[in-house]
């Protein structure tokens, strides 16, 4: 029987491949973009079975797993038919995407169906929005792919929404859906859940529109990330039960607040140490992508196989 981390691991071989060598000329978007496609999805495909679906979940969950892996390698080929083999052809390059957004979709759906069949329990709504936004992600890749111009939105930050919603939009409502799964309900919960599904949306409209509404999105996007944080690290610390799947969360805490901590420190280090912020992307995007993000679905997928839900 095949290892439920096969996928991942397949995934991270490839994804290991596109980070250390020049010959696919990726540039550190794509990159990202591509560890989304190999590495988190297939641990998001994993976190998400469930044995409570309904017969059309079951269906719509089987077409997710067998679709992925083919979907992820048309959107490397997308890629690479304009990066790599410089075929300068944007139609043939966007029709390859197309079906990472047909993959998208049907996680969407899932996310759908999750929410209309849990309308009660808003830490279902959150994992379903999360789902939802991997779609919006798919479009704007998709948008990028096709070099098309979307509501005055320039391609470049076309991939720049993509990587939005393939991480932090879409994978923050899923960590706090996964917290309300285990946890004790708190009365600000149902606030960190509403306040998770709005922020990426104003992240994005003020990504096209307004920098002052981007900048308020992403503030009242990361306090919620900061109160999701120090409630688990909290719980962790006290908890007496040793899990890989604490671990794991820990480090994906510890991650978030390292990029907290460079943030606050980088006007200070840019003065004395000519730093722009082109230097500190690449610290920001990988503190974020393989520690916050990596860390914290495999923490949630270790979780979610132990017998105790109630642990938090």
């Amino acid at each position: 029987m095949k290892h439920p981390f096969f996928p991942a691991i397949i995934g991270g071989i490839i994804s290991f491949v596109i980070f250390t060598f020049d010959y696919f000329q990726f540039s550190l978007i794509e990159k990202f973009l591509m560890f989304a496609s190999f590495v988190i999805l297939p641990l998001i495909i994993m976190l998400i079975n469930d044995k409570d679906q309904t017969t059309f979940q079951k269906k719509i969950y089987s077409f997710i797993t067998v679709l992925h892996f083919p979907a992820a390698l048309l959107s490397l080929a997308s890629l690479m038919s304009n990066k790599t083999w410089e075929m300068g052809n944007s139609a043939i390059s966007g029709s390859l995407s197309l079906a990472w957004l047909l993959f998208t979709f049907l996680l969407a759906l899932y996310g759908l169906l999750l929410i209309l069949e849990n309308k009660e329990k808003i830490e279902e709504i959150a994992i379903g929005a999360g789902l939802i936004y991997f779609f919006i992600g798919g479009i704007w890749y998709t948008l990028y792919q096709f070099q098309l111009t979307f509501l005055l939105v320039d391609p470049t930050v076309s991939a720049l929404s993509s990587v939005h919603f393939h991480f932090s939009s879409a994978i923050v409502p899923i960590f706090i859906g996964m917290l309300g799964r285990i946890m004790v309900k708190k009365s600000w919960y149902s606030w960190l859940v509403v306040i998770d599904i709005i922020g990426p949306i104003l992240i994005a409209i003020g990504i096209v529109f307004s920098k002052p509404l981007e900048i308020m999105g992403v503030s009242i996007f990361a306090c919620n990330i900061i109160i999701y944080s120090t409630y688990l690290l909290l719980k962790i610390r006290k908890s007496t039960k040793k899990r890989y799947g604490n671990l794991f969360l820990t480090l994906s805490s510890l991650a978030f607040y390292s990029i907290i901590v460079l943030s606050i420190c980088y006007p200070i280090a840019k003065r004395y140490f000519s730093l722009t912020i082109l230097d500190m992307v690449p610290i920001y995007g990988s503190l974020h992508a393989f520690g916050f993000v990596l860390f914290g679905l495999l923490g949630w997928i270790l979780m979610s196989y132990n017998p105790h839900k109630r642990a938090l």
